[in-house]
């Protein structure tokens, strides 16, 4: 990432990229979040998943990413299985299965887990593997960012990153040499990384992956107080943190609390513009940002995802506007943490 600290953005007639940071990877800015292939938003069947990594090829999508936890593999599994096209870069993760988490990790252990991925994904070498939401202490204790450094060296990675759940973790691994993307929530409902965090990133040329950018599809705009999710989606099963980190699921939000702050958002969108693509395109505008990884989990939302690249950037009154009333009325009801 050049001096002043923003991710280049060319132009084509399909897609808008932004450089991912010191991997050199000029990727789609619109991403593609897989999580949703191995089935853990509810059922997802094959044809339905094919369509979906279609609608991505079809619409200039070059970055896809995944993790071995997902669906157990399934995710990756179905990745692999299908054509790519011209440019895309797939990452993956790693250190939430059960051989690794919460305190088993090992370089050989983090080794075969990479294998297996690669397995999965057809592929020698990973273009992207990220250190998957590994708990704190294993980061402060710092061997593992020397196995990541190794394993790259032995060819099993390209290049290796971090997908953090706080802005600690992410400070954590930013001073790490090798670390050459972070992974991070970052959306209206969770705004607090772009004081520190994204300058700090910009500077040690490190690429920002924005994940659930629409805070598990409450900022879609799309969902109400009758809305039911499948006992397969963690949505329902991870609601309060039941699962894994109640901060993964709708940005630590109270589902009902949500909606409300929903209601609020719709006032402060500009006029005409659909609240996902408003709420993709308030990320966008943070130019250290290399891209987003939007999950879908029909192929059509895929094409709305893509539509915030085209708008214009909001209005420096309007982003300055809500980051006061995140400070005011979304930070104080967030759980677990930012």
């Amino acid at each position: 990432m050049p001096a002043g600290g923003v991710a280049p953005v060319y132009e084509d007639e399909t897609m808008k990229t932004r450089l991912l940071g010191k991997t050199g990877y000029e990727v789609s800015e619109i991403g593609l979040g897989c999580w949703q292939l191995g089935g853990d938003f509810g059922p997802v069947g094959d044809e339905t998943a094919e369509a979906i990594l279609d609608a991505a090829n079809d619409a200039g999508v070059t970055f896809w990413d995944t993790a071995d936890v997902y669906g157990g593999g399934l995710s990756e599994s179905r990745i692999g299985a299908h054509a790519k096209g011209t440019g895309v870069h797939v990452a993956t993760k790693l250190g939430r299965g059960s051989g690794l988490f919460p305190d088993n990790y090992s370089k050989d252990g983090i080794r075969a887990s990479l294998q297996g991925s690669a397995e999965r994904l057809g592929v020698a070498t990973l273009d992207l593997a990220q250190l998957h939401c590994v708990p704190r202490p294993v980061l402060e204790d710092g061997a593992i960012f020397g196995w990541m450094d190794e394993l790259k060296a032995e060819g099993l990675v390209r290049h290796w990153g971090a997908s953090v759940e706080t802005i600690e973790e992410g400070l954590i691994c930013l001073e790490q040499p090798g670390c050459a993307t972070l992974q991070i929530i970052f959306n209206l409902f969770r705004q607090d990384a772009a004081r520190q965090l994204l300058p700090k990133a910009a500077e040690k040329n490190v690429g920002i992956i924005v994940r659930l950018p629409l805070a598990s599809g409450l900022l879609s705009g799309k969902f109400d107080k009758t809305t039911r999710f499948d006992a397969s989606d963690h949505r329902n099963y991870n609601a309060d943190g039941e699962a894994f980190s109640v901060g993964e699921t709708f940005s630590g939000l109270r589902f009902e609390r949500g909606l409300d702050l929903v209601t609020a958002l719709r006032g402060l969108a500009p006029e005409a513009m659909p609240m996902a693509q408003f709420a993709l395109r308030w990320i966008l505008d943070h130019p250290q940002v290399s891209t987003i990884i939007a999950g879908v989990s029909k192929p059509e939302q895929l094409a709305d995802n893509v539509a915030a690249s085209e708008h214009k950037s909001l209005f420096p009154a309007l982003m300055g506007q809500l980051a006061e009333w995140y400070e005011k009325e979304v930070k104080p009801e967030i759980r677990g943490g930012v």
